[in-house]
């Protein structure tokens, strides 16, 4: 065997050596952190049943716990039952001095617990909440970490679903402010404070995503509060969301515009018409009363009038006011084709009165030819058509000037047998329907968007 088969062989024992060495190193490593943990958990050396003292070890003063998020996602927003879901990181820390320990020149950084009873904990829950759970999959979700100072760190992951009182007066063009409260269950301010941290308390992660909203901006804040037993320490975080309006423009306001100019196809239809128009008019009013019904079957039943359903409740008028407008001229259909029936009575029985007098003139020139010289009456038969035709023009000559009248001048520009009274409502109704419609999107937009920037306070 060469020397440098003997060279390889003495490198790799010593290789061996060495990592046996380092993980006997490992294992003493370790047990010193089991030692350190039952040096300061073991029994009848740790209580956690009595809280920490205070600053600088005083026994007065409160503990102070300094707490941090980090919002994972936000799931849902109920505006009917008005809650969110929200799942996050949890995070509370504290100076427990009867957790100190020696770090063995820096090697360690800190002991890590799994069992929150182990050390005592800060009483905190969560005010407005409704429900939640810890997540267990695939261990539980949930560490604390002691220092060497003895400062202590728990971090947890937990879903809640909180309640969020809503002011629906602008729905849906609304800005809404959902809180997360903590505080202290039985620990009022005389023993422990709840501070935030400092720097940056609650972070949200970057690619937050909801279906119909969108967060603004978030605000940390106190909310301390004084009951008969005591003041307790609570804090606050008040997040501000911005309903996304593209989804209702689509969903609700386009199709509500949509059947409101359906319903004014009426307006252009014969007259005569009659099942077309009233079937036009009956399907538009049930659609949109559907439509109405169920947008209010996702909203709560609020006491105020909320900005849909000023919306919704005009677009319904004005598609009933269609309805109607046909309603008043079938009905001045039936009152124009009376009165034409009525004149051409008048006028027959006027052919008859004229003809009549033009015979009985004609029988007294009869009986007058043989005479020499006829004598002209000084006063006309009151059935002379000369007379009559006089008469006429006498009272046309007395009637007083008329001031001429832009709309009916504007109607007269139409065929006179288009002129009747049912013919002119629809034409009316042409121009009124859709002017009065635009001037109620103008104010209604204009009041509803100044008053969202106007509302906006947080």
């Amino acid at each position: 065997m060469g020397s440098g088969h003997y060279i390889w062989a003495i490198f790799f024992f010593a290789s061996l050596c060495s990592a046996s060495l380092a993980n006997n190193a490992k294992i003493n490593f370790r047990e010193k952190e089991k030692k350190v943990l039952d040096q300061i958990l073991g029994a009848g050396k740790y209580d956690a049943r009595i809280r920490p003292s205070g600053i600088n070890g005083t026994e007065n003063a409160p503990t102070l716990v300094y707490v941090n998020m980090f919002l994972r996602s936000i799931s849902k927003i109920d505006d009917y039952k008005m809650e969110y879901s929200v799942q996050l990181t949890f995070r509370e820390q504290w100076t427990d001095e009867r957790l100190k320990f020696d770090d063995i020149q820096g090697r360690l950084k800190y002991l890590t617990l799994t069992e929150a009873n182990r050390v005592w904990m800060p009483d905190l829950f969560f005010s407005n909440e409704k429900e939640g759970h810890f997540h267990n999959i695939i261990m539980p979700n949930v560490y604390i970490r002691i220092f060497p100072n003895g400062s202590v760190l728990y971090s947890i992951r937990i879903s809640l679903t909180l309640a969020c009182p809503m002011n629906l007066k602008l729905y849906p063009l609304d800005r809404q402010i959902c809180s997360l409260r903590m505080a202290s269950y039985g620990w009022t301010t005389n023993d422990l404070v709840f501070l935030w941290k400092e720097g940056d308390p609650v972070q949200v992660v970057k690619n937050l995503h909801l279906p119909r909203f969108t967060l603004e901006k978030f605000l940390t804040d106190y909310c301390n509060s004084k009951t008969n037993t005591g003041e307790y320490s609570c804090l606050k975080v008040d997040l501000l969301f911005k309903r996304e309006f593209s989804y209702y423009l689509i969903q609700i306001y386009i199709p509500c515009c949509m059947l409101v100019i359906v319903s004014w196809v009426s307006f252009w239809l014969d007259q005569g018409a009659v099942p077309a128009r009233v079937s036009l008019g009956v399907t538009t009013l049930l659609t949109m009363a559907t439509q109405t019904s169920g947008i209010n079957a996702s909203l709560p039943p609020v006491s105020y009038t909320k900005a849909i359903d000023v919306w919704t409740g005009v677009c319904l008028t004005f598609v009933f006011g269609a309805l109607l407008e046909f309603a008043l001229v079938n009905y001045a259909s039936r009152s124009d084709r009376a009165a034409d029936i009525h004149k051409e009575n008048l006028k027959k029985k006027r052919r008859d009165l004229e003809q009549a007098s033009l015979d009985a003139a004609s029988d007294l020139l009869d009986t007058d030819s043989n005479a020499t010289f006829a004598m002209k009456p000084l006063v006309r038969h009151p059935g002379d058509p000369m007379a009559l035709e006089k008469l006429r023009q006498c009272e046309v000559h007395m009637q007083p000037p008329k001031r001429p009248n832009c709309c009916k001048t504007w109607l007269s520009k139409f065929p006179t047998r288009q002129c009747s009274r049912s013919k002119r409502i629809d034409v009316i109704s042409r121009i009124t329907f859709p002017l009065v419609f635009a001037l109620f999107n103008l104010v209604y937009w204009s009041t509803y968007l100044f008053r969202e920037e106007e509302d906006e306070t947080f």
